[in-house]
């Protein structure tokens, strides 16, 4: 089974391992094709042939050879630099000097640590938030170094302690810090650490396990978690520069990444990607099944067997319904299944709020392994979580039908009532909403804030916190809405 990811390299190979270790199950080894790039877009891997009567990508798509790609990246380059410039030009605590000893900093509020900055009231916020606290060392531990460590800090961070630097790291949202304060730099008694944290998308700050933020000397781990002190250095990122960058480009990592393996025979693909498309989410349902069928031509293996992963639960739950990018996302890639010999593994229950990249790769593996053992081994086995198929208006409920249901639909955690359920009246307004299991397999879903009920939805968020809906077989239901109501990203 040929494996040809198109996410971030290092973790959709450790996705494809998982899935790849199926062949415990066939007796034969199983061989991967790793084409992999992250932060990039479906039309990026789609054929300027089929993209060329695309009234936005055609003509891009078509004139890829008359593009200038070294000017272009240089130009990338120099913006860019520009940009982090005036970031730091405009960030106050830089300006002010901060981190300097001496520093007054008794003004500052407070925040418990670890956690991102939306969770602790900066909703939000893309900028830069400097942190402070101190530490204090006993006699018998100076004079040699000592580790700080941090854990993960999103996006890029520059810590002090006792006004030196001891260390930095930019742009490694997801990489733990662990930095040594060197022995002419610590003080008996109290020593101050600054940290500079820029986040320049999705959650940012301090975060991870509260375990993993410590100060460790050769006599004892000393913990740093609980309360910080923080001020707001540059509350407003400056505007990202225009320029269009290669990844963008349509049908560029096709011509690059894809078409030189078409001449190797597959047994299928699965793919992993669509963070990078949720401002087009709407769109994404008809560009994603161009990109699946474009596939099937170009290699001329007829219909081969599609697998992939549904975007997982991401970002700060929300307290109350309203718009998502990622849940219309989902909702396009569930419309691929239209297409024959399709598979999709489901993720919401297994995402992090402050990972992009769900942690638990090996299930996603394993969830993936399924379907190709029943799509393309003709295993008989449920491969799939419940799918939403059809609705019916009984008074003031409605019966939700499923197809995947496998022998029976059960609440994971054996809760009468089952959680993620909304539900609208005619004036499209959703309130959360009660549902239980019925015996024949259905759901009924009701609310008592609506009693002429007209549309429901299910796990309609970024990250709909704890759900329950699963079929015997353990895997979740995947998030849909019975409502054809115009969403955020529908321009039509």
């Amino acid at each position: 089974m040929g494996v040809l990811p198109p996410r971030n390299g290092s973790f959709l190979f450790v996705i494809g391992y998982f899935t790849g270790s199926m062949q415990e199950h066939l007796g034969v080894p199983i061989g991967l094709i790793d084409a992999s790039w992250g932060g990039t877009v479906v039309e990026t891997w789609t054929s300027s042939k089929a993209l060329a009567d695309d009234p936005q990508l055609g003509e891009v798509a078509r004139s890829l050879k008359e593009i200038d790609f070294d000017s272009m990246m240089e130009r990338s380059r120099v913006e860019q630099a520009a940009w982090e410039r005036a970031i730091d030009e405009q960030d106050k605590g830089l300006e002010e000097m901060w981190y300097k000893e001496g520093y007054d900093w008794s003004g500052w509020k407070t925040m418990k640590l670890p956690q991102l900055w939306e969770e602790a009231g900066l909703d939000d916020m893309d900028g830069v938030v400097w942190f402070k606290r101190t530490f204090s060392l006993n006699a018998n531990e100076l004079g040699r170094p000592i580790q700080l460590e941090l854990g993960p800090i999103d996006d890029s961070d520059i810590t002090y302690v006792n006004g030196k630097e001891v260390g930095r790291m930019i742009n490694q949202y997801n990489s733990a810090r662990s930095y040594t304060v060197p022995a002419d730099v610590q003080k008996k008694k109290k020593n101050t650490i600054t940290i500079r944290v820029v986040d320049t998308g999705g959650g940012g700050g301090i975060y991870g396990e509260p375990d993993a933020l410590k100060a460790v000397t050769a006599k004892r781990a000393i913990p740093l978690a609980g309360e910080w002190y923080f001020s707001i250095g540059l509350s407003e990122l400056p505007p990202w520069p225009s320029g269009v960058y290669p990844n963008s480009l349509p049908a560029l990592l096709f011509n690059a990444m894809i078409h030189p393996l078409i001449p190797l025979g597959i047994r299928g693909a699965i793919w992993y990607q669509g963070e990078s498309n949720e401002r087009v989410a709407f769109r994404y349902r008809e560009r994603f099944r161009l990109m699946i069928n474009d596939w099937r031509k170009q290699w001329k293996l007829g219909d081969f067997p599609f697998l992939f992963v549904q975007l997982a639960n991401f970002r700060k739950e929300k307290e109350k319904p309203e718009e998502s990018l990622w849940a219309e996302l989902r909702e396009s890639q569930t419309e691929a299944l239209k297409e024959p010999n399709t598979g999709m593994a489901v993720t919401i229950d297994i995402g992090e709020a402050d990972d992009i990249h769900p942690r638990n790769k090996q299930e996603v593996g394993r969830r993936l392994a399924l379907a190709a053992r029943a799509i393309v081994y003709g295993e008989k086995l449920e491969y799939s979580g419940p799918i939403y198929r059809a609705s019916q208006i009984e008074g003031n409920k409605i019966r939700l039908y499923f197809n995947h249901t496998g022998q029976e639909l059960i609440s994971r955690e054996g809760l009468e009532w089952l959680r993620g359920f909304t539900v609208a009246g005619a004036d499209g307004v959703f309130h959360p909403a009660k549902a239980k299991i019925s015996k024949d397999n259905t759901v009924l879903v009701f609310s008592e804030a609506v009693p002429d009920p007209k549309y429901v939805r299910y796990a309609w968020a970024d990250n709909p916190g704890e759900l329950d809906l699963y079929n015997e077989a353990g895997l979740p239901a995947a998030p849909f809405r019975t409502d054809e109501l115009k969403v955020s990203t529908q321009k039509e």
